[in-house]
């Protein structure tokens, strides 16, 4: 499977742990949605992607890949420390002009 440059690099950033790589990868203004909350701009999304890491310590696993719309539906294997690990998530990314401008994280 060939994911789309700002996709590969955020989820590499994530198992690398790497916040500064991640935040590359998406707009200045992206929008993150996950647990019901929503999160705008990279300082926003900085603080969630940390306080998540510390929280779950999880590692995100790509199984497949579609592109509809503009937009790519990532269906990962999600392990880590919460109920139910490992869980089956969808990752929706929206990008624009090279980088991350939306994401959807579904259970």
């Amino acid at each position: 499977m060939t994911l789309p440059a700002p996709i590969l690099a955020y989820i590499d950033a994530d198992r690398r742990c790497d916040g500064a790589a991640l935040l590359a990868a998406f707009a200045p203004d992206a929008v993150v949605r996950d647990e019901g909350g929503s999160h705008t701009g990279h300082d926003a999304i900085d603080a969630w992607w940390r306080a998540a890491k510390a929280k779950y310590q999880h590692v995100i696993e790509p199984l497949e890949m579609s592109e509809t719309d503009g937009a790519a539906e990532v269906l990962a294997r999600v392990s880590g420390r919460f109920p139910g690990s490992p869980a089956t998530m969808v990752f929706a990314f929206r990008v624009e002009n090279g980088r991350i401008a939306g994401l959807e994280i579904k259970p």
